[in-house]
């Protein structure tokens, strides 16, 4: 039963290194978005070109990790990536690091001495609020990711 246990948490912890950097919203559903905002019409598009403002999304970037430094050297990235385009910028807001943990016996039979061995990971998880066009976006979360963190995006419309 305890070799199990620790299989299994070997597994978990396996697939979540080898796990790449994802975006949840990719760019056709970014573009999807532009497209939607834009108006069916050619020349009342052509009228919003001249002089209108393009549409102001609530951006909302939620990055994990079980490694801090990567994950404060993206944040620092897009922050500055952000500033650099003169966004609106709130954060990074560091929500509580969560720690699993798995106790378990050192001992595959049973028998002899009950020795125990504690496995612990930290998840370690940051928000970012942007307000900006969605291409904007585009363009801040180009950056080189480092390897562990992942990235979610979740748009917004501002009212």
């Amino acid at each position: 039963n305890s070799i199990a246990g620790q299989q299994g948490f070997r597994a978990a912890e396996s697939r979540q290194a080898s796990r790449q950097f994802h975006l949840h919203l990719s760019h056709a559903a970014m573009d999807a978005s532009a497209a939607a905002a834009a108006p069916a019409n050619p020349l009342k598009a052509k009228m919003m070109d001249e002089g209108a403002e393009v549409k102001v999304h609530k951006i909302r970037i939620t990055l994990t990790s079980r490694n801090v430094q990567n994950l404060e050297k993206v944040c620092n990235d897009l922050i500055r990536g952000a500033k650099d385009k003169r966004l609106k910028v709130k954060g990074p807001v560091r929500l509580p690091t969560k720690h699993l943990r798995i106790t378990t016996r050192k001992s595959p039979c049973g028998e002899g001495t009950n020795t125990w061995d504690r496995f612990e990971m930290r998840i370690h998880k940051r928000l970012i609020d942007l307000h900006s066009p969605s291409e904007i976006v585009k363009q801040i979360t180009s950056i080189s990711i480092e390897p562990g963190v992942e990235v979610e995006v979740t748009i917004a419309d501002v009212e």
